[in-house]
């Protein structure tokens, strides 16, 4: 019998870190827990060790390092800031680095998987979003392989995985909408308590307002752009509000194709795990029966600018999108804060995007410097 797949996890305490660990205990002897890492959440993070008793714990917080040394055994090796997290993310015995660390700060640790030839199940956006051209040309190199976790761009590895680019028309990603599909058209006084109420997901803080401002969308986008090498202008959203199709792929013959699971992320999450082969999954399948009716419809660009500005952020290409990026992970803050209205989320993105000359083909300094650049002018 082969050994198990060693498994570095990033960020663990996470909606999707904490699924993660559901599909490995689903499948003990498939799986090992090789590391694991939080931000700041020490209180879960020993909760998992002590659960799964990996060889590695990291904590991006540098200052806590020593917190978590107190609290785990002196087997257990703590790894702690940006660089025990990239040490984490590189480690020879791993076989598939989870990356589900939250915003910007997941670069450096993916970056660091890529160039050690990791097989990355990446559900952390950011890192594509910013830095896409970067982190394929290093994979490029060392061998590594960017495995989608999102749900939307699992469907698309399943759906286009065999086929020729040439047998393409268009990819089309869906979204449920977010919590405010159906509101008033005022979103001025939306709460953050009403943003974090996503109809049909169980999801972070940070991605919940994005799916609420469609923001998550737009970055799926350029995600989908640099994951499957397919031109902008032919990705497009529709809004599915059931959450049932994954998304869509047509062919130039117009046959289109979908994908339907339930809206679970242990679904894809498993798929990236096992792949290639598929495991049986604890959780339920659909009846079609009892689903009910699918609709789509196009989304409001009116009501919900941010995907407008994201998809526009790609066009323009290079630093564009670290800057839009940037300053989006900074208004959801804000917001969250309660230090904004909901509405000024798109405004200080647009407002980043008019203020940036953008460096085309830009290298990880210059990445960083945007990112850098962005959240200073936006503490002003």
């Amino acid at each position: 019998m082969a050994s198990p797949t060693a498994v570095v996890i990033l960020g663990s305490t996470g909606s999707i870190g904490q699924q993660a660990l559901e599909v490995i205990s689903a499948h003990p002897d498939r799986f090992q827990v090789l590391g694991l890492s939080a931000q700041k959440n020490l209180d879960l993070l020993v909760e998992q060790w002590g659960g799964f008793r990996p060889a590695y714990v990291g904590i991006g917080e540098e200052g806590l390092g020593g917190a978590l040394r107190e609290r785990l055994p002196a087997g257990a090796k703590v790894l702690a800031g940006e660089s025990g997290l990239s040490e984490l993310a590189s480690l020879k015995e791993a076989d598939v680095v989870v990356a589900a660390i939250s915003g910007m700060a997941g670069l450096l640790p993916v970056l660091a998987a890529v160039r050690a030839g990791k097989r990355i199940a990446i559900a952390n956006k950011e890192p594509l979003v910013a830095a896409g051209e970067l982190l394929l040309a290093e994979a490029a190199r060392s061998g590594a392989t960017l495995f989608p976790v999102d749900s939307e761009h699992s469907a698309l590895f399943q759906l286009l995985e065999g086929r020729p680019k040439s047998s393409l028309r268009r990819i089309i990603l869906t979204g449920s909408g977010g919590p405010f599909l159906h509101s008033p058209a005022d979103l001025s006084c939306v709460t953050p308590e009403e943003a974090l109420a996503h109809p049909t997901w169980k999801m972070g803080p940070k991605v919940t307002v994005d799916s609420a401002t469609l923001m998550n969308k737009g970055l799926e986008i350029i995600e989908a752009h640099w994951l499957f090498g397919m031109e902008i202008d032919r990705i497009e959203v529709v809004i599915h509000p059931q959450s049932i199709v994954h998304s869509m792929v047509e062919l130039i013959d117009g046959a289109l194709l979908a994908h339907l699971a339930p809206p679970d992320m242990r679904i894809p999450i498993q798929y990236a795990l096992g792949y290639p082969e598929r495991l049986g999954g604890a959780w339920a399948g659909i009846d079609l029966l009892k689903t009910g009716e699918l609709t789509f419809f196009a989304p409001d660009l009116e009501r919900f600018p941010c995907l407008r500005l994201a998809r526009e952020a790609a066009q323009i290409g290079g630093t564009a999108t670290a800057v839009m990026n940037a300053a989006n992970e900074v208004a959801v803050t804000r917001f969250l804060g309660g230090k904004i209205k909901f509405s000024e989320i798109p405004r200080l993105v647009e407002g980043a995007l008019e203020a940036h000359s953008a460096v085309i083909h830009p290298t990880l300094e210059e990445i960083l410097e945007a990112d850098r650049r962005t959240r200073e002018m936006m503490k002003a």
